[in-house]
């Protein structure tokens, strides 16, 4: 199987070489385990030798990517820096990607790869993950692109797969070589790289960022008034009356403009709230319950394990200092 790891032009080094290394690694231990190698793999790019990060390594290519006629399956890291900047420095790239797809290629994007995937409109019309710190961004861009926004760390649809944010790219290559191979090497590379083969959603490593790209200024009001008094008792009709709107009329906008509902995005707020009171204070799971405007300890736990993956105490012992501490 040809598998060819695209080198974009400022490519992020960390998401470059991982899939190299990890298709590499597991011929190896097939072969260890007496099984022929599967894996024929090999870096393509736009130039021979394509700089990476802020031009602190390079990456000679094996072959251009003009070269490339027909490949199993084409990998596409993200850019460094800036999406827009990182786009427009592969902007070349794409007709070739469009042409190997149509040619039977499976394509597989990792963390922000997914922009310059989506430059080619092959996502057009299906699901895709990218980073979460860049869900707002993906979609305003792509609108005609279904990006994922439960923390989904791997979407396969069809011969296109996608990867959710930094080493959730693991993730996605540890699957693309159990489907190629099988599970035991999949299994040996997770346990050499020392990474969680079955970890399936970034939820937990999300920060809630306020979605306030929109230029709807009474939901902006909204927005901050629930982000300064979160542990109060907060109703869709008083936050309606706030800005002289009925509540049909307010519940539209507000979805339209941050993409959540008043009441999620009160959810969004108090648990975001909760997990740095986690992560900072000595506070139990009761205590900063009661700190965000809850007051229902299965609707708190209900409502955190569903944004975050983790149960309030799973995501304390995990996060908190004192945890760090002891």
């Amino acid at each position: 199987m040809k598998v060819s790891v695209f080198a974009p032009t400022r490519g992020v080094i960390e998401a470059v070489t991982p899939p190299y290394r990890a298709f590499k690694t597991a011929n190896d231990f097939l072969i260890a385990g007496g099984k022929k190698p599967v894996f024929d793999v090999e870096y393509v790019g736009l130039t021979k030798f394509v700089p990476a990060n802020d031009g602190e390594y390079t990456i000679k290519t094996d072959r251009l990517l003009k070269d490339v006629t027909t490949t199993d399956l084409l990998i596409v890291p993200p850019a460094y820096g800036d999406t827009l900047q990182g786009i427009k420095a592969n902007a070349k790239a794409i007709p070739y990607i469009q042409q190997l797809y149509k040619n039977g290629c499976s394509i597989a994007s990792l963390c922000l790869g997914a922009f310059l995937l989506a430059e080619t409109g092959l996502l057009n019309g299906k699901r895709c993950s990218t980073h979460w710190a860049y869900l707002e961004e993906f979609r305003q861009r792509y609108p005609d692109v279904e990006v994922v926004t439960d923390g989904a760390i791997i979407t396969e649809v069809g011969n296109i797969y996608s990867s959710g944010g930094a080493s959730s790219l693991w993730n996605l290559v540890l699957y693309l070589v159990e489907k190629f191979s099988d599970r035991e090497t999949a299994v040996l590379i997770s346990k050499n790289f020392a990474l969680d083969i079955d970890r399936t959603s970034q939820a937990v490593f999300s920060m809630f960022k306020g979605q306030k790209t929109h230029t709807d200024k009474d939901i902006i009001h909204v927005q901050d008034f629930i982000e300064k008094n979160y542990s109060d008792k907060l109703t869709i009709d008083a936050l309606a009356s706030s800005v002289n709107t009925g509540r049909r009329t307010f519940e539209r906008r507000f979805s339209q403009a941050t993409n959540n509902t008043p009441f999620e995005y009160i959810q969004r707020v108090r648990v975001e709230a909760a997990k740095r009171f986690f992560e900072v204070s000595r506070k139990n799971v009761s205590e900063v319950m009661f700190d965000v405007g809850y007051t229902d300890t299965k609707a708190f736990r209900d409502t955190f394990k569903k944004i975050t993956g983790l149960t309030p105490i799973e995501y304390r012992n995990k996060y908190a200092r004192v945890a760090a501490e002891a």
